[in-house]
């Protein structure tokens, strides 16, 4: 087996953009989307000024974090160590871009799957170059095997100082950069150029660092990119919307289960019907946010059908699919009114709830290039949220229908929002990287503050416990000051996750 690289001579580049159209050419990629690209970096002040490319795309890694959380395998490794795409096992799911610390990863417009550089594997197998090699004028791209030592492209890496990009994601890229300027490979260290020079209008949806991220990240923008290409943000309100909907769903089937234990089996509306129904709907809610969310949507089946059992995509849909079946058995208990099989489903839909509300960690851990999304805070922090989803949906269900043990539901509901109060409050005064460091920035002080602040944390946080706090002291039968912190609570959790999730997806990786 060989292992195939590239060796970029950022030296040698003349910002010619051969590659990018050959590219286009060879692979007939629309208008707006890149397989390669070149970036362009401006550094110094005039007069003293330098200008450097680099050749941007897939860096076919050893370890590849697209292919592990690729639910369908369609991102798989060919023989030759390239990392290559199925189309017709795509299903749009956008995980590989998140996954991807180097923003390679793209959805083609005309067919909605995922596309990236393939090493041109149609030519290579035939024992022709990659089409950008071919036409580069300076010879500034170099390919061969890395695991042959007389190749080109190893002399290159033995001999010469090299560099990759994110080394720290532990990918092993098997794309070596020499000669190149450090910022470069660092978007995190530049900001787009908006002095209206040339080339400044063509990049406005490129994520790059904000001057929220610039003031207060300390002296870390070095140069400024001049020219790029577009990157647009992956997963936005449809995913926010699904980790509320499921959470709703587990926490039903926690509190429920909770009541179980604390003995009201036989509260057939409370305890075995309406939870159940409730969480059935919600897990229906969840698993059409996530087909809607697809670019392929009638593909949807292939999840179970053409399983990659690495990738928390799939178990997440196997953990969804044996907690509505609980749910549903115990729904018909429940209309039955024979509380003793409640006893014993209590324990295992405990279980299935608490993997439904916190698999997302694991999910979320398995995309590599969102930093904000790595903390082992995580899991917990879902957890906590599935207790606040499902109390608040019991204490505004107290409205309608008499909810035994109130005081042990708002007990654990202010438990929850202390809990999860907490859990938010360490994670953002933890230390991490500077891309954790940038997109908390963004998500407190940047473009999602109002939102996370007044939305998630005073209306999600603060209002609801204030008013339980009130509920418990005044020890009052009212259901309203509950139901009313529950309202607060789901909206507030809503708008915590979507400035989350959005923030983590604000830092530019390329």
């Amino acid at each position: 087996m060989t292992r195939l690289g590239f060796a970029l001579l950022s030296d040698s580049c003349i910002g010619c953009h051969a590659c990018t159209v050959a590219c286009k050419s060879e692979h007939d990629v629309p208008l707006g989307v890149n397989r390669t690209w070149l970036k362009y970096i401006e550094t110094g002040a005039f007069p003293n000024t330098g200008r450097a490319f680099s050749v941007m795309r897939c860096n076919h890694c050893d370890d590849a974090p697209c292919m592990t959380i690729c639910p369908t395998s369609a991102l798989h490794r060919a023989p030759n160590g390239v990392v290559d795409f199925q189309d017709d096992n795509c299903i749009g799911c956008k995980a590989c871009m998140n996954a991807c610390p180097y923003d390679a990863i793209y959805i083609n417009p005309e067919t909605n799957t995922a596309h990236k550089c393939n090493f041109c594997n149609h030519r290579v197998e035939v024992g022709l170059e990659p089409a950008c090699v071919t036409v580069c004028p300076t010879h500034a791209i170099v390919t061969g095997d890395l695991d042959d030592p007389d190749s080109e492209v190893s002399r290159i890496v033995a001999r010469d100082k090299t560099a990759v990009r994110a080394p720290e994601q532990g990918t092993n890229p098997k794309v070596f950069y020499r000669g190149v300027d450090q910022a470069s490979l660092d978007p995190t260290r530049t900001m787009i150029n908006a002095d209206g020079m040339i080339w400044a209008d063509t990049t406005p949806d490129h994520p790059t660092i904000t001057p929220t991220m610039a003031e207060h990240s300390g002296t870390g923008v070095v140069a400024r990119t001049a020219y790029t290409t577009t990157h647009h943000m992956t997963w936005k309100s449809k995913v926010s919307g699904y980790l509320v909907t499921k959470a709703i769903a587990a926490g039903l089937m926690l509190i429920a289960s909770l009541l179980v234990v604390l003995g009201h089996a036989d509260e057939q509306a409370a305890v075995g019907v309406v939870p159940a129904v409730l969480a059935g709907v919600f897990t229906a809610a969840t698993g059409v946010l996530l087909i809607a969310d697809l670019k392929q949507p009638t593909r949807f089946l292939y999840i179970l059908t053409r399983s990659n059992t690495t990738s928390w995509l799939v178990r997440g849909a196997w953990i969804l699919g044996a907690f509505a079946a609980l749910v549903g058995l115990w729904g018909l208990f429940g209309i039955a009114d024979t509380g003793g099989p409640l006893k014993v489903l209590a324990l295992p839909v405990s279980l299935l709830a608490a993997g439904v509300a916190g698999y997302t960690a694991f999910l979320f851990g398995q995309c590599e290039g969102r930093d904000l999304w790595q903390t082992p805070l995580l899991l917990p922090t879902l957890l906590a949220q599935a207790v606040v989803a499902g109390a608040s949906a019991y204490s505004i269900l107290d409205l309608f229908m008499d909810v035994p043990e109130q005081q042990a539901i708002r007990i654990a509901f202010l438990g929850a929002i202390g809990g999860l109060a907490l859990l938010i409050a360490t994670e953002l005064w933890s230390t991490g990287s500077r891309h954790v460091e940038l997109a908390t920035l963004e998500m407190t002080r940047g473009k999602y503050a109002a939102q996370f602040w007044f939305a998630g944390a005073l209306n999600g946080l603060l209002v609801p416990a204030g008013l339980l706090v009130f509920a418990l002291a005044a020890d009052t039968t009212s259901p309203w000051p509950a139901a009313c912190a529950g309202a607060a609570a789901l909206f507030g959790l809503f708008a915590y996750e979507d400035a989350y999730v959005r923030a983590g997806q604000s830092v530019p990786l390329s």
